[in-house]
């Protein structure tokens, strides 16, 4: 199972930690968690292209 291409479980994640966020009145750390969240799935998408590329050779 690849993260990346788990659509429904990042948008389950995404959901309780809007819910916890507001629940806790915290929505600019929901925020912050979002970037830093993108930033993790941009990086392992990257990592994931190299491997392939190291593999092939």
């Amino acid at each position: 199972m690849k993260f990346i291409q788990n659509g429904y479980l990042n948008i389950l994640y995404a959901v309780l930690l809007a819910v916890v966020s507001i629940f806790t009145q915290e929505i600019i750390t929901f925020i912050m968690l979002g970037f830093v969240f993108m930033a993790l799935l941009n990086i392992n998408t990257t990592l994931q292209k190299i491997l392939e590329k190291l593999n092939k050779e």
